[in-house]
């Protein structure tokens, strides 16, 4: 007996170490400062959609923040997992299990040889324990307590992600209405310029090829409103259904001119990125990861389990309420792996790979947090730029078709020069509008990859 014991014990020892899979550490190197030098500090600041002024676009983000399909399914998943911390909290406790069973019989008798019939009524209580002796019920609940925390994180995101996409698509979708206001103006100009060129062509000032060029140009310009009424009406569509709604219109609370882009604060500290749910996730994961791995490893130990138990037999119902504990047993046993030990050991190496899985998407999740804010630092910077070169092309433009309408009108030039001065004014028009756009969207793009706002 003691060599079995014996024996039982080295393989057992044995089984605590024999797994394949190495820890992999951390590679991680959080810099001090993004990439521009902006830091150290800056205060956070919520809602941060409403520093762009606009009463319908908070409306709307809020609205999206209600409804949409994926926030409210994050948020019902926070529910089972929290139901899942209150399942392995209650293997803490012990089992208790009640019984009562009702047997009719009938039986021959030997002496009188007539049949009889007879009630048995049995009832029953068991009761179990699993002592945690070495912890891994308790690496469980701490395991389950940080998933749920890495769900409300995950939740967090579907926030941060629909409030952007929200405030993006109604930014855009005001982009759309100006560059509909852009082509409705020049599509005025230019059949101005075409009543022009018919009239010096009548007369005898020009030629039927300017004036072909004319409504050409006319007509070119007139095709764009159908595609752009097109494109409007499906970002329209996209964000009612972003925010739980149906295809319809939006209503809009202000003009694209009004959004003006945000100032950028002196000093914005890398610290910020703390508070991003989905690191936050990637980091709440890692540590249930690590709480798994230790549960993993508990089981290759012995285990320690009590029971008891209590069963009684009556004829009658009340005889059994009376005493229901007659019989009873209590009872314990030591179990310890043995040969399923490399079945434990296999259950090791697959936690011990989830974890370094976790690692590895932690600080994924966080490099890539770190280039999304050198992107969108690096974005608004050139943005910022180009729209300002761009706004003073489009006051030089504006001028040269004047002068070039001027010239044209009074019979100094042909009417290639307008025409060519009008397409010049009408892409750069377009393009102040895209640029100022893209200048918005990568401010967003900012607060989603800081996890919400600062103040400068």
């Amino acid at each position: 007996m003691r060599r079995l014991t014996a024996v039982a014990l080295a393989l057992l020892l044995a089984g605590c170490h024999s797994t394949q899979v190495k820890q992999a550490q951390s590679t991680l190197t959080i810099p001090a400062q993004w990439r521009d030098g902006i830091g150290p500090e800056s205060p956070v600041e919520g809602f941060w959609w409403r520093n762009f002024h606009d009463s319908q676009l908070n409306r709307f983000v809020e609205q999206a923040l209600r409804y949409n399909s994926d926030v409210l399914t994050a948020r019902a998943r926070i529910d089972e997992y929290q139901a899942r911390v209150t399942a392995a909290d209650s293997a803490l406790w012990p089992t208790l299990d009640a019984s009562l069973g009702v047997t009719r019989a009938r039986s021959q008798s030997a002496a009188t040889g007539l049949p009889t019939h007879g009630t048995r009524y049995q009832g029953g209580l068991t009761a179990s324990y699993d002592v945690d002796l070495w912890g891994a019920t308790r690496r469980n609940i701490d395991a389950a307590t940080l998933t749920l925390e890495a769900q409300k994180s995950a939740a967090a995101a579907a926030d941060l992600s629909v409030a952007s996409q929200a405030a993006a698509g109604y930014i855009t979708l005001l982009a759309l209405d100006d560059q509909l206001r852009i082509t409705r103006s020049t599509l005025k100009a230019r059949e101005n310029a075409w009543q022009l060129a018919k009239r010096q062509y009548e007369t005898g000032y020009s030629s039927r090829l300017e004036l072909m060029q004319a409504d050409s140009e006319l007509r070119a310009t007139r095709a764009q409103i159908p595609q752009l009424q097109h494109q409007i009406a499906q970002q329209e569509n996209a964000l009612q259904v972003l925010a739980g709604s149906l295809p319809a219109g939006v209503s809009r609370g202000g003009n694209f001119a009004a959004l003006t882009p945000l100032s950028m604060p002196a000093q914005l500290p890398s610290s910020l990125l703390e508070r991003r749910p989905d690191i936050v996730q990637a980091q709440q994961t890692l540590l249930a990861s690590d709480e798994t791995l230790a549960a993993s490893r508990a089981k290759l130990l012995p285990s320690l389990s009590l029971s008891a138990s209590g069963t009684y037999q009556d004829d009658t119902l009340a005889g059994l309420l009376d005493n229901p504990l007659r019989l009873w047993s209590v009872g314990g046993s030591v179990l310890a792996p043995l040969l399923n030990r490399d079945t434990l050991n296999a259950q090791v190496d697959i936690a011990m790979s989830q974890r370094n899985q976790a690692l590895y998407g932690y600080e994924s999740t966080v490099r890539n947090a770190f280039r999304e804010v050198n992107n969108s630092l690096d974005a608004i910077r050139r943005l910022g730029e180009q729209l300002r070169e761009l706004e003073g092309q489009e006051q030089v433009a504006q001028e040269t078709l004047r002068i070039a309408h001027n010239r044209y009108r009074n019979g100094y030039s042909s009417f290639l020069e307008e025409l060519d001065a009008q397409r010049t004014l009408y892409a750069t028009q377009l393009n102040v509008v895209q640029t100022r756009n893209d200048l918005l969207l990568a401010q967003i793009d900012l607060y989603r990859a800081l996890g919400g706002g600062w103040q400068g």
